[in-house]
């Protein structure tokens, strides 16, 4: 498992750990199976879903994808 830099500012002094938490309690539901949306399976699916739910800045942050890929164990 690598190291993420989660200080690392990504834009406009959103850092990839302000971006974690913002997307976290979503995705804990999602792949937790208590959301509406059914839970990610692939590492693309969670690249595309965190690409159109994080706040402000629409492109992936490899790092965030990083993050959750390696917590739910997404390959």
């Amino acid at each position: 498992m690598s190291k993420i830099n989660f200080q690392k500012e990504i834009w406009e002094g959103w850092t990839v750990g302000d971006f974690v938490r913002e997307l976290e309690p979503q995705l804990d539901a999602i792949q937790s199976g208590t959301s509406w949306h059914p839970p990610i399976t692939t590492k693309k699916e969670l690249k595309e879903w965190c690409r159109q739910n994080q706040p402000y800045y629409k492109r992936a942050i490899p790092e965030v994808v990083q993050y959750f890929s390696q917590k739910y164990n997404l390959k």
